[in-house]
C-alpha cells in the first residue's frame, strides 16, 4: 500500500481508470484490491486512493496506462511526396496539413523522407517522443523495400553481420524476401537505427536501390491496412506497447 500523500483535490483511481478505458469501475476496484495497480511506482490497495490525472504514472499489470485525457498519440499513414514537418514554408504537402485545426499541439516522432510511404506517429508528449527518437533505447522499425531481383540468398546475412556507410556501420535485426516477382522483389527490413534516409543507403550499398518504402511498424504499432493520409488514434495496449519500449 502506498504510503505517500494524496492530493485531495485529485479523482478516485477507480474513476480515473474507467475514464482511461482499463475498465468499469467496479472491474478497476478488482484490479485495485488485488494490488495490480501502482501509482507513480508504488502499488496502491486502497480503495478511496485520489490521483491527479495529469501529473499521475499509472500502470496495471506493469503497463503504462495514460490517465491524462489531454495526451494525444495518433498514427499517420504519410502518403509519397508529403514532407515530414509541421509547417513548410514553400508551401509544400507536409505531414501539419494532416493535423491542422487540432487544438493539441502535435509533433511528429522521428521523421521519414518525402519519398517514403507508411507509419509515421505523432503526439504531444514530448518526453515519449524523445526517448523513441534516442537511439539508446533501440526502438525496432519496420520497412517493406521494392528492389531490383532476384534478392542473393545471403544478402540477409550480409545486412544482419552488418554493412559499412560512410556515417559508420548499420546492420538490421532481421531481415527476409517477402515476395519475387520477374526482375523485381519486396524484401521486409527490421532495425532500429533513425539515421537520415538509413534503410535506402544500406540496400543501395548492397546493390539493391529501392524503388518503393513504406514503414510497416514501430515497436508493437503497426501500419496494417490503414490507408494513405488517414489519421488514427493509437488503442490502449498500443500506447502501453509504446512506453514500455522506453521504459516509462
Amino acid at each position: 500500500m502506498s504510503d505517500k500523500p494524496q492530493d485531495p483535490s485529485g479523482v478516485r483511481l477507480q474513476k480515473v481508470l474507467a475514464q482511461a478505458g482499463v475498465a468499469s469501475r467496479r472491474a478497476a476496484e478488482e484490479l485495485i484490491a488485488e494490488g495490480r495497480v501502482t501509482v507513480d511506482g508504488r502499488v496502491v490497495t486502497e480503495m478511496g486512493r485520489r490521483v491527479d490525472p495529469v501529473r499521475a504514472v499509472v500502470h496495471v499489470d506493469g503497463v503504462r496506462v495514460v490517465v491524462n485525457a489531454d495526451v494525444t498519440h495518433l498514427a499517420l499513414n504519410k502518403p509519397k511526396g508529403v514532407h515530414t514537418t509541421m509547417s513548410d514554408d514553400r508551401g509544400r504537402p507536409c505531414v501539419g496539413d494532416y493535423v491542422r485545426g487540432r487544438s493539441d499541439r502535435l509533433f511528429h516522432v522521428g521523421r521519414l523522407d518525402a519519398d517514403t510511404e507508411g507509419l509515421l506517429l505523432l503526439t504531444n508528449d514530448g518526453e515519449l517522443a524523445n526517448r523513441l527518437t534516442h537511439p539508446s533505447y533501440q526502438v525496432a522499425k519496420t520497412y517493406l523495400a521494392e528492389v531490383p531481383g532476384p534478392v542473393a540468398k545471403d544478402l540477409g546475412k550480409r545486412l544482419r553481420a552488418g554493412i559499412e556507410l560512410e556515417d559508420g556501420p548499420v546492420r538490421v535485426d532481421a531481415f527476409r524476401v517477402v515476395d519475387s516477382l520477374p526482375g523485381r522483389a519486396m524484401v521486409e527490413v527490421v532495425l532500429h537505427e533513425g539515421r537520415n534516409r538509413i534503410v535506402r543507403r544500406l540496400l543501395e550499398e548492397v546493390g539493391y536501390p529501392v524503388s518503393r518504402l513504406v514503414r510497416t511498424a514501430i515497436a508493437d504499432v503497426q501500419l496494417g491496412n490503414q490507408r494513405p493520409g488517414s489519421l488514427r488514434p493509437l488503442n490502449r495496449a498500443e500506447v502501453g506497447a509504446l512506453y514500455a519500449a522506453v521504459g516509462l
